[in-house]
Formats: structure tokens, C-alpha cells, sequence
């Protein structure tokens, strides 16, 4: 634990904020880091609680803890290792992870909690800074070939744990660069892309090798892998986006969340960018990646913006029915509703309308009311509410629906759940022996904790599973030529 009576005499403290009018003048991160004496503070709220339920918050199981107790006895070097212990890259989850553990925590009964997330990130950067962290390429080779398709969170995480394992790893990524969602869904002011280029460059440094433009299915044979590999690993997210079906969907200026967020149009990827600048912005989704949007679109100079939801408001505080430690469903504000812009809930889109040249001008909308009708909860129009709201850019940010099944999947012939995600056994294996899979592809859309969580699982089922086969002679001549 860290101080005994520390979470009485201190009080929780968060990063500061760059001023709104500064940061939406460029694309640097709105956070600034901890100071250190203001770190190893927060750690001394560290309760000694008996059962931390920060671990159930926490899907890697972090030693939270024990690296706030660390941290409070200026122990930083045991801290970091705590931390990676059970983490891969505390650098990106310290900055983009809604830290489930913080609302788990037992001192957030009554009162608040433990600014965890913001201690992990003071650890990785002072490790960084100090020259603590530095490759590690493994010490000897097992001889077996791992093929991990897919670059997010999830993907790197398996690949850096296959690779410690001794295996020679190759990491596929169908854009034009490594990252995966870290790169092109999350924006440079939520995480700047040094940080993400540091990580990879130590991964490569590791002997991981990775091969960007390689879109498995389209251009790089699923046959090529079957017969180079000992074990594949899916982790190609679930990017297939909802879609709303009404009047005016094909008109111009309505455009998927990531297509806007990507910075640069990647080979796989159809059309220009648009940009916001000095245009009236709707996004359709009231989640983060529209959080995303509406950051985006004041960095890009938008006239207005207006952020529609389906649901209701949530309440300001926990309802019986949602009680700790279970996350709680009530109001936020990100950092990008602090910008500027308007939400608007219990809304639903009826449909676009544009002008002679098919481009999008106006939206028509109807505010709902939420009934139950035959055991579920409805939305139901209410008479007399319908509205207009002049648009020039509509965004959709509903969420996602699952992994792209055209492809990859279908050649590999994988098993696919009802929700078309891949299904998989306890081992993250799935219906096809030797193929493996993590992350969204599975799980459906989720954290970034989460990613890197099932990343280090699957690669565990892996070498489970390298050590069942009997090496062959065509594995043996890989290894002796030093192939990959």
C-alpha cells in the first residue's frame, strides 16, 4: 500500500489540460504528464484494501498496487517492472485506456479514486527518459514461424509476446504503415504518433519484422501463409462500420468516422479526405470515436458542429441498477465536448437532403422516447418533434459491426458466430487448427486494454500449441537458413 493515511489527507489530482484556445490550434496531446513528486503523492491514496478490485477493473491484471505503493517510495525501476510484468505498452494505455480500474477502485465507494492511469503513464515516461527501457531480442530461437496479421494493439501485443517466446514472428498490415487503429482511427491529440514510432522501433530492434501494403487475401496468398507458417494470428479488428440506412445516404459529404480520422488515404481505401474547415458538421454517434470527430473537426476550423445520439442522456450519477464496481453508466465530458460543439440525445435521423450538385446540405431528425415494447427497449418518435439542421459534412460514428468477412476469413474458412466474429475456442484457437485469433475480431469492438489483454492470450494458446507439433523437415530448413 502506499501512505497509511494518505487517501485521507490527500486529494485526488488530474493532468492538467492545455487551454482550449491553445490546443485546437494544433494536433499536440491535451494532457500534460504528472510532475513526478505529484505522482509518487497520488500513489500514497493507495488503500490498503484487503481485495483490490482495481485487478477486476483491469483486463491485463495489472499489479496496480503494487507499483502505486512503488511509485510513493520513489522506487521507480521496480515499479516499471511491475508494470510490465503484465503490460506491453503502458505508454499507449496510459493515454487512450477509459481506466475501468479507477472506476473499480474500492476507495472510489466514497470518494475519489485513485488517479491510476496517469501514475502508469509517469512510469513508462520516466522509464523512457532515464534510459531504462532498451531492446531485448530473445536469446535463443525456437525455430517455429508465426504469422500475425493485423497491427493495433492487439496484433503488436501477440507479436511482441510470440517473439520473447523465441519464435520468428512476421507482422502483415494491410495499409501503408504500422499501427492499425493506434495510427489511423486515434487522433495525434489523444496520442501523439512519436510515442507509437518509439515502441515500434524497439519491437523491431527485438527481431520482430513486419511487412506494411500486405493485405492478406487480396494481395498476399492465404495458401503463401498456410505453407511459410507454423501458426497465424488474426487480429484484424472488427472495422466493418454500422451503417444508417435512409433517404440521402449516397449523397457527397457523408462519410464514415474512420475514413475521415485517417490522416492519409491508404491503398485500401476508396476516395479523398474530407475536411471540416469552415463547414457545418453533424456526427451521427454519441460514443468516443465520435468524441474523435468532433475533435477533429475543431482542429480543422469547423463553422459549427452538432454531435447527435439515439439514446438518452445519461444520468449524472449511478442508478441502483448500475452499481460499483461495475463501470458506471453516467454523463461525461471528453476533452473534445470541452471544445466546443453541440450534443444533442434522443435523436433519430430520418433522412439527408442535398443540393443540384448531390451534395449533402441538410439533415432531418425526430426526437424519440425510450418505451419497452415486447421485453426491449424501443425508441419511439415523438409527434411534433421533427427538426432540420443545415450540414455540409455528415460524419457516422455508430460503432462497428465486426471483422471484414470477404477475403481473408472466408479463404482461411474459419467458423463465424452469429454476429459474424470469429469464433474461437480457450485457447484462441478457432475452428481451423494452427489459426488463431484476438481482439475485436472476436471479442467486437472494444478497449484498447482489452486488445493488448487477448494479444498476450492468444500468443499464449500459441505456444501451446508450437509445442504439440512435431518440428518437420521444411520447418527444420526454415530455421537452419535463418529464414524471416
Amino acid at each position: 500500500m502506499g501512505k497509511a493515511t494518505g487517501f485521507l489527507e490527500i486529494e485526488r489530482a488530474q493532468p492538467a489540460a492545455r487551454p482550449v484556445e491553445q490546443r485546437i490550434g494544433d494536433w499536440r496531446e491535451v494532457y500534460l504528464p504528472l510532475l513526478d513528486d505529484t505522482a509518487a503523492e497520488q500513489g500514497a491514496r493507495c488503500m490498503d484494501c484487503g481485495i483490490p478490485f482495481c485487478h477486476q477493473g483491469c483486463p491485463l491484471g495489472n499489479l496496480i498496487p503494487d507499483w502505486n505503493d512503488l511509485v510513493y517510495r520513489n522506487r521507480w525501476r521496480e515499479a516499471l517492472e511491475r508494470l510490465h510484468a503484465t503490460n506491453n505498452f503502458p505508454e499507449f494505455t496510459g493515454r487512450l485506456c477509459p481506466a475501468p480500474c479507477e472506476t473499480s477502485c474500492v476507495l472510489g465507494i466514497a470518494d475519489d479514486p485513485i488517479t491510476i492511469k496517469s501514475i502508469e503513464l509517469s512510469i513508462i515516461e520516466r522509464a523512457f527518459e532515464e534510459g531504462w527501457i532498451e531492446s531485448h531480442p530473445p536469446s535463443h530461437r525456437t525455430g517455429a514461424r508465426c504469422a500475425v496479421i493485423g497491427s493495433g494493439p492487439a496484433g503488436l501485443a501477440a507479436a511482441d509476446q510470440l517473439n520473447r517466446a523465441g519464435h520468428a514472428v512476421v507482422v502483415f498490415e494491410r495499409a501503408d504503415r504500422i499501427g492499425g487503429l493506434l495510427r489511423y482511427g486515434i487522433p495525434e491529440f489523444k496520442m501523439e504518433k512519436r510515442f507509437l514510432e518509439r515502441r515500434l522501433a524497439l519491437l523491431q530492434a527485438e527481431g520482430i519484422s513486419f511487412r506494411t501494403n500486405a493485405h492478406v487475401g487480396v494481395n498476399v496468398a492465404v495458401q503463401e501463409l498456410r505453407r511459410d507458417f507454423d501458426a497465424i494470428v488474426l487480429a484484424i479488428g472488427a472495422t466493418r462500420p454500422r451503417d444508417i440506412d435512409i433517404p440521402g445516404r449516397d449523397l457527397h459529404g457523408i462519410l464514415f468516422a474512420m475514413d475521415y480520422l485517417t490522416p492519409v488515404p491508404s491503398r485500401y481505401r476508396r476516395g479523398e479526405r474530407e475536411s471540416a474547415h469552415d463547414r457545418r458538421v453533424v456526427i451521427i454517434g454519441g460514443g468516443d470515436t465520435g468524441a474523435d470527430c468532433l475533435g477533429t473537426a475543431h482542429r480543422q476550423g469547423a463553422r459549427s458542429v452538432h454531435q447527435l445520439e439515439l439514446l438518452p442522456r445519461p444520468p449524472e450519477e449511478r442508478g441502483a441498477d448500475n452499481p460499483w464496481p461495475q463501470w458506471p453508466n453516467v454523463f461525461r465530458t471528453s476533452a473534445s465536448h470541452e471544445e466546443g460543439g453541440e450534443r444533442v440525445f434522443s435523436v433519430s435521423t430520418q433522412r439527408f437532403a442535398g443540393d443540384a450538385s448531390g451534395r449533402v446540405r441538410q439533415i432531418r431528425a425526430v426526437e424519440v422516447e425510450w418505451q419497452t415494447q415486447n421485453g426491449r427497449r424501443m425508441p419511439v418518435p415523438k409527434t411534433g418533434t421533427d427538426f432540420t439542421l443545415d450540414a455540409d459534412l455528415v460524419i457516422l460514428a455508430m460503432g462497428f459491426l465486426g471483422p471484414q468477412t470477404d477475403g481473408l476469413l472466408d479463404q482461411l474458412g474459419v467458423k463465424l458466430s452469429e454476429r459474424k466474429a470469429v469464433e474461437r475456442d480457450e485457447t484462441y484457437m478457432t475452428s481451423e487448427p494452427g489459426v488463431f485469433v484476438c481482439g475485436d475480431a472476436s471479442r467486437g469492438p472494444s478497449l484498447v486494454v482489452w486488445a493488448i489483454a487477448e494479444g498476450r492470450a492468444a500468443a499464449a494458446g500459441v505456444n501451446r500449441y508450437l509445442r504439440t507439433l512435431v518440428p518437420s523437415p521444411s520447418s527444420s530448413q526454415r530455421s537452419e537458413s535463418g529464414s524471416g
